[in-house]
């Protein structure tokens, strides 16, 4: 039988968790900012790689170079959530941030498109990780009370790297400049080796781990749970693609003045990235008040409404439309600030971090092959307003899901009560003191 204490990893004090924030911060939204330098510079990127070569030629290589990236950021989180339950949260956490500093650093010294290629799915592999092991970090680091509202608000920090990235591609023309931002998230993985706090409760977890079988993450007491996360967050992580990846060819498509759709793709990023930052850093407060399964099943619900509204029922982008759109993205925001809370919640200590990459990651796997057949797809749907509204049938499959739940709101439960709750959920047979 195994003995958990109620003690959680709150010893750090007050300017540990400073830090611990400070730097997860700044390692998401440097991995926003990665993320998505390569779209804006895109065509100008694999232009200066290939030379003068034929239109499809580039749309082909640009989509190889995009998918590679979404396949390492899949790999790498599911990677690893297991490298984070073997070495520690913190060090898992520097060690990724200094990988896709260093590859995004790379990148800018790139001299052909299959280099930039193998950069990319090096740094995505580090962005997987990020997104895995921050959220981990910050969830074992933070009081109950707070813990919603921490990671509502670090989570929003990769909206604000997509922001950034939008700027820095109207601030430096030559794409291979804007990849030496890179550095930043590689000194602050320096900096985070000296200063970055481990929390108490995994080393604790660890010592049980190495007599409790029953830890094992694909083991029999953690399939619902498995399942139940991947699904939830699988299903709002494809339908928030859809959107923000179709979305802006959509507004090209309904605008028939080539300089006004551009400039309308470009309000079209600035609304879903910045209603998607509001509705992250509010996330944790209405989390708090509504509780996990209301929130989530309001998130979903809303999503599938607002969806329907603004690609079924728009036939031009007004200001009504982007109105619509702020709304629809505000609830993704928020969701994504609840999930950050919810799928660690559903598993041990022991098996938190490889158990939170894979629900994570499950619903990359189907988007990183959805993009090889993005021409196909959109033109079997009949459009891309079709094929967004199509894909948006997910988020009723997710508030399903979450509506059965019956252990969503555990999020509630104050500090040291984390990794017990879990445990009396997954471990009938445990008894706990």
């Amino acid at each position: 039988m195994i003995k958990l204490t109620t003690n959680n990893s709150l010893s750090v004090g007050k300017k540990g968790l400073v830090i611990a924030f400070a730097i997860c911060y700044i390692s998401i939204m440097f991995s926003g900012i990665s993320t998505i330098l390569m779209s804006v510079y895109l065509p100008v990127a694999v232009k200066d790689l290939l030379g003068s070569v034929t239109g499809e030629r580039m749309n082909t290589i640009s989509a190889y170079i995009n998918s590679i990236f979404i396949f390492g950021s899949m790999f790498g989180g599911f990677a690893w959530g297991f490298i984070c339950d073997k070495i520690g949260r913190s060090k898992s956490v520097i060690l990724s941030t200094a990988l896709f500093g260093l590859f995004t650093f790379l990148t800018a010294l790139s001299s052909s498109w299959l280099l930039t290629g193998v950069y990319r799915f090096i740094t995505g592999f580090g962005i997987g990780g990020v997104l895995v092991t921050t959220n981990i970090l910050i969830a074992e680091l933070w009081p109950a009370k707070k813990r919603a509202i921490a990671l509502g608000i670090v989570s929003a920090a990769m909206p604000v790297g997509f922001i950034v990235a939008g700027v820095l591609n109207n601030i430096i023309p030559e794409w291979r400049n804007a990849f030496l931002s890179g550095i930043i998230p590689l000194v602050t993985a320096v900096v985070g080796l000296f200063v970055l706090p481990e929390p108490e409760s995994w080393s604790k977890a660890n010592d049980i781990a190495r007599q409790e079988s029953d830890f094992r993450l694909f083991s029999k007491s953690h399939r619902k749970n498995l399942i139940e996360g991947s699904v939830v967050f699988g299903a709002m992580l494809i339908g928030l693609w859809a959107v923000f990846s179709w979305a802006p060819t959509w507004v090209q498509s309904v605008t028939p003045d080539p300089s006004k759709a551009n400039e309308l793709r470009g309000k079209t990023m600035i609304v879903l990235s910045f209603s998607g930052l509001v509705g992250s850093i509010v996330s944790g407060w209405i989390v708090n008040r509504l509780g996990m399964r209301n929130t989530m099943t309001l998130c979903f619900i809303v999503s599938f409404l607002m969806t329907a509204v603004v690609f079924k029922f728009n036939h031009s982008v007004t200001a009504a439309t982007f109105i619509e759109m702020s709304a629809l993205t505000f609830f993704f925001g928020i969701s994504q600030g609840a999930l950050s809370v919810y799928i660690p919640s559903l598993f041990p200590t022991a098996v938190r971090a490889s158990a939170t990459g894979f629900c994570f990651n499950v619903g990359r796997l189907f988007t990183a092959t959805v993009v090889f057949f993005i021409g196909a797809l959109v033109f079997f749907l009949g459009g891309y307003g079709n094929a967004i509204f199509t894909f948006s049938f997910i988020f009723l499959v997710g508030s399903v899901f979450t509506m059965l739940s019956k252990d969503n709101d555990k999020v509630k439960l104050p500090a040291g009560e984390f990794e017990i709750a879990a445990s009396e959920m997954l471990h009938k047979e445990t008894s706990i003191t």
